[in-house]
């Protein structure tokens, strides 16, 4: 199963205040830990919401919320997406995360819709469909510089 970890922003995060070079290597030891282990698929730090946007659906309509956004527990501030069996590996695997804000802080663990997950609504034309995407995002995953 694939779960997405969030690491929920704080005021440092949100302040555009960039971790100090300890924080960063116990982070590169750890993500390297997960790729070794065959867990980790992708993961990346986020700017601050100031430098961000939303878009948001009112029906038909949309419109358009620039940053920052001001409730920053409900900010992510970096993303991991995981391989794993369970979501309680997911969680062991978590707990020896180093605290990657220094701070009191939080990672939220979501398991990924599968194709499975969706039972017969997801109609046997839906299914190639979302098949000839996912191949598309791997050949784009390997023109990745």
């Amino acid at each position: 199963m694939r779960v997405m970890v969030f690491v929920k922003a704080t005021e440092d995060s949100e302040a555009g205040t960039m971790p100090s070079e300890e924080m960063l290597t116990a982070m590169m030891k750890y993500n390297e830990e997960l790729v070794k282990a065959g867990v980790m698929l992708a993961g990346d730090g986020l700017h601050p919401s100031s430098k961000g946007a939303r878009v948001e659906f009112a029906g038909d309509k949309r419109s358009v919320v620039d940053g920052p956004f001001a409730e920053t527990k409900e900010l992510v501030a970096g993303y991991w997406l995981w391989q794993v069996k369970s979501v309680d590996e997911a969680i062991e695997w978590a707990r020896r995360c180093p605290n990657p804000t220094g701070e009191d802080g939080t990672l939220e663990i979501r398991p990924v819709f599968e194709p499975e997950d969706f039972g017969d609504e997801l109609t046997p034309e839906l299914r190639e469909k979302w098949a000839s995407i996912e191949a598309a995002e791997h050949v784009q995953d390997n023109t990745l510089p």
